[in-house]
């Protein structure tokens, strides 16, 4: 990306290191699919690397998205690094995922949702007997949307339990599940009952 003078002068040698990739190379292959921002040590650590030439790197790296007009930028922030949509494109990515990506949950997977939402954690068995049907398909395809996350397991049946993820709040314009809007007045006075028989 850079020319051997700009490596040098900022410290860091971009070239390949004993047959391998690059720094620079190196960095963009593991930012490219993180889930989450990466510590400057984190990545230091797993490219053997001292932390200096790896900021020095990522700093560099962020200057020339930015120089060149790319439609990413690589961004600091929570402690960490990791590449992000350019602002001015956001529109275009927007319409791109509602136009093209992006299809309605069904009305059992917006019903299983629901229960997850207001009973996390909370086990399969437990959303099937809120449901009245088993619940394991829609499950699956709401963990698989990243809507519905793992949990831990219920210290006495075992049961893997499930919660709503971050992206969940994210889509729902929501700081924690406690904005929720209050659902007590909307359930059935036997929805304990039907949980309690079903155990």
């Amino acid at each position: 990306m850079g020319s051997s003078d700009e490596a040098e002068a900022s410290g860091v040698e971009a070239g390949p290191a004993e047959g391998g990739p690059g720094l620079y190379a190196a960095l963009e292959a593991i930012l490219l699919v993180v889930d989450e921002p990466v510590a400057e040590i984190t990545l230091a650590q797993v490219l053997e690397k001292p932390t200096h030439e790896v900021v020095a790197a990522l700093n560099r790296l962020a200057a020339e998205y930015t120089e060149a007009g790319r439609g990413f930028d690589l961004r600091e922030v929570a402690g960490g690094w990791r590449f992000y949509t350019r602002a001015e494109c956001a529109p275009l990515v927007e319409r791109f995922i509602r136009d093209g990506q992006q299809t309605r949950l069904t009305q059992a997977a917006l019903e299983t949702l629901a229960v997850v939402a207001y009973r996390q954690p909370v086990s399969r068995a437990r959303v099937a007997a809120v449901r009245g049907v088993n619940s394991d398909g829609v499950m699956r395809t709401l963990v698989a949307r990243g809507l519905v996350e793992e949990a831990g397991t219920d210290p006495e049946s075992q049961a893997v339990l499930y919660r709503t993820s971050s992206y969940f709040l994210e889509r729902l314009g929501l700081k924690s599940v406690d904005e929720l809007p209050e659902l007590a007045p909307f359930l059935p006075d036997d929805v304990e009952n039907l949980e309690e028989i079903s155990q």
